[in-house]
């Protein structure tokens, strides 16, 4: 320390610390002046200790004027050196770069005063030591003083400078220091990064291409800034960059869409669109590189399709069509549970247009990966039950299309049905708002014969009779009205003319029986009116209640339709079809005499001819009453035309009439043990809203059920 006091006059050093800058200044030339003598005379030793004395014992003082000056003189060293100053840059740089952390503003300032002089002298020679300073800059660039803030500017152009001229640049020791500081927020220092990353990017040497990934994230990051300046710098940087990658695009697509997939769920709408506008992009340069990412990608994908912003719409709805085009193979990586999984989650989107896409997403995997598909059923099952919920009717056709896809495999069919059944049964709501629509849509892509014979099948030994009542009447309103169902009424009219029409009616009846009026239904269907007239005779009283009253009216009503055009026309040959009468007379009779079935009934059966009746099956005479007839017949006719033959033989329906008895009187024993008749009365007239139609006095029920059958020695007598 001795010898560097000796070297360096005492004023020298007293005037380096002096408050003027003239004297500052002139004290800075003479320092300069001594180095470059000791330099030339090859006294690099002395050179050393004169730096160690101005970095221990000035930059390092307390004394704020002393930690100037020892800056000012490291500074006029350097300049003394030259050339030489390499080799002391591991004393003086350290030093310099402590300063830049002075609490006193000045002296901050005079740190990047040295700094800068210090570069312009070494030049390249000081980008060993880029990381630190670049470092201290970032700090500098949000500093709270104007001036340090203006001097850390003009230090960092040179060092920019200094930096894209030099061969001894590492990329690779700088890009972890970047991916650290890209999480800063301050809007100087982000400002002073994305600069940095544009400078080293037009640098042709440097390969930022080849880093992207980790401070892409970063750059994202600053798209959401509150400032205009900083969202339009790292806007302009990301453009930049999509460019090289569509020119030259060697580069980690899987990090990149990953980092991507993040974004795109981002709350800032123009991050979610320079996002899913790189999705698209990588998506259409990645190909097979990216197929591990699929699901991610995917996942990206759905939410945006519905996005509130119509530009961030129409990128989302291109880029998934791009992806579904991509056809890849599970030996490729493409993961089919995954991709499931992404789709799956977005089922219960807020947004249709999302949940569309889901569907189609699992429809097409079906249809390009079947059988794989399947080994996920388990996964998926419940998710697509739950969307026959949905709002939408269209996404209820679409799912109801991937049931069927599922469903042509015989177990899975079964499964289909148990679970709608189960369904159903746990929400009634959606039986009555969605029911006819999923049948009839399942009866178009199945088989409309496959479909209600497993329905049946099940039903018949449904536990929850009341549930069992309620699904069998909305399958047969279906079976009455839908035109899907044209082929199945056709094969039921023939049950009495050939095996196919037979056994599918033996099929339905064994469930039908468990709501009268759907059994009713069918056999009038099956035009089997010698068995619908023994039902009609084996109601009770306590079955005839008001639900059953207004399942009656709409099957009068449905009477009236095309579809039973066939039984009205038969009404033409009473002769012909006698037990067509006498049932439509047991079903005039269990009607209220001033409700509007009851008339609509009454004028169709008083255009049936009468003189077309025949003697021996049915015939009308007198019963004193001139504006009343009764109607015979006798039980030899009750075959009506034996166009049949053994068809209607073969059928057991004393045996099915016993089933039918059977079934009903379970749902007698389960009313009668749920509620008192009283009660019973009271809640179904409190949460039935009865028609004006159908809201006649009790009293006009009386006497107008049939009378019990007959024997084939007495003929049978009705009223009308």
């Amino acid at each position: 320390m001795a010898d560097a006091m000796s070297i360096v006059p005492s004023s020298v050093l007293r005037n380096i610390v002096d408050k003027l800058y003239e004297k500052r200044k002139n004290a800075a030339l003479e320092l300069e002046g001594i180095v470059k003598q000791l330099a030339q005379a090859g006294e690099h030793e002395k050179i050393s200790a004169l730096v160690n004395l101005l970095v221990t014992e000035y930059t390092y003082s307390p004394q704020a004027n002393h930690r100037k000056g020892g800056l000012i003189g490291l500074a006029a060293a350097t300049v003394g050196l030259t050339s030489r100053a390499a080799q002391h840059l591991e004393q003086i740089i350290p030093a310099v770069l402590n300063s830049f952390l002075d609490q006193d503003s000045r002296v901050r300032y005079y740190a990047c005063e040295a700094l800068y002089n210090i570069a312009k002298v070494v030049r390249g020679d000081f980008v060993v030591y880029f990381n630190q300073i670049f470092d201290a800059l970032c700090k500098l660039s949000a500093d709270s003083d104007a001036n340090v803030q203006s001097a850390a500017h003009l230090l960092d152009r040179l060092v920019k400078d200094v930096v894209t001229g030099s061969d001894q640049f590492s990329i690779e020791e700088f890009i972890p220091l970047l991916r650290e500081r890209m999480n800063v927020l301050n809007p100087y220092v982000r400002q002073f990064l994305v600069g940095w990353i544009t400078v080293l990017d037009s640098v042709p040497e440097i390969d930022m291409l080849g880093f992207l990934p980790d401070f892409l994230d970063g750059l994202f990051n600053m798209l959401s800034d509150s400032s205009h300046e900083i969202r339009q710098q790292a806007d302009s940087a990301l453009s930049e960059f999509l460019q090289e990658i569509k020119n030259s695009p060697n580069v980690d697509f899987g990090r990149m869409a990953e980092i991507l997939v993040r974004r795109a769920a981002s709350p800032d709408e123009f991050t979610r669109l320079t996002s899913i506008t790189w999705i698209s992009e990588l998506v259409k340069l990645g190909g097979d590189q990216l197929v591990p990412y699929y699901a991610n990608i995917l996942g990206a994908i759905l939410p945006c399709i519905s996005d509130k912003e119509e530009k961030i719409r129409v990128v989302a709805c291109e880029t998934n069509e791009e992806l579904r085009a991509i056809r890849a193979d599970p030996a490729e990586g493409f993961d089919i549970g995954a991709i499931l999984s992404a789709a799956r989650s977005q089922l219960t989107s807020e947004f249709e247009a999302t949940r569309l896409e889901s569907l189609h997403w699992i429809a097409t995997l079906l249809a390009r990966h079947h059988y794989e598909v399947l080994t996920y059923l388990s996964d998926i099952f419940n998710s697509l039950f739950r969307v026959l919920s949905d709002p939408s009717d269209m996404v209820v056709l679409l799912v109801l299309d991937i049931h069927a896809c599922i469903a042509k495999d015989v177990q899975n069919f079964r499964h289909l049905v148990v679970f709608l059944i189960h369904t159903f049964r746990s929400n009634h709501m959606l039986l009555e708002k969605r029911g006819a629509l999923i049948v009839r849509r399942l009866c178009v892509l199945l088989d409309a014969e496959r479909v209600y014979r497993e329905f049946s099948e099940i039903l018949k030994d449904e536990s929850d009779l009341n549930f069992a009542s309620i699904m069998v009447q909305a399958l047969n309103l279906i079976l009455l009205t839908s035109f899907e169902m044209t082929n199945l009424r056709n094969l039921l009219k023939q049950s009495l003319m050939n095996p196919a029409g037979k056994d599918l009616f033996l099929s339905l009846y064994s469930s039908w029986c468990h709501s009268p009026m759907a059994t009713i239904s069918l056999c009038l269907l099956a035009q089997a009116y010698h068995h619908t007239s023994a039902v009609i005779q084996s109601l009770g009283e306590e079955d005839i209640n008001i639900k059953f009253l207004m399942q009656l009216d709409k099957l009068i009503r449905l009477l009236e339709a095309p579809m039973f055009t066939y039984l009205r026309l038969q009404l033409l040959d009473p002769s012909g079809f006698p037990w067509l009468l006498r049932t439509l007379y047991g079903l005039l009779k269990l009607l209220p005499q001033q409700c509007a079935a009851f008339k609509i009934l009454r004028t169709r059966l008083k255009s049936v001819p009468p003189q077309t009746l025949f003697s021996g099956q049915a015939r009308w005479r007198s019963s004193g009453n001139p504006d009343t007839q009764i109607l015979e017949i006798t039980e030899d006719g009750g075959n009506e035309h034996d166009h049949s033959g053994s068809i209607q033989n073969s059928i057991d329906f004393a045996a099915k009439l016993q089933q039918f008895e059977n079934v009903q009187n379970q749902h007698r024993m389960l009313r009668k043990n749920l509620q008192s008749p009283l009660r019973s009365i009271t809640s179904t007239m409190s949460q039935i809203k009865i028609s004006e139609e159908l809201r006649s006095p009790v009293a006009v029920l009386e006497g107008s059920r049939p009378p019990s059958r007959s024997s084939n020695a007495n003929p049978v007598q009705l009223q009308s």
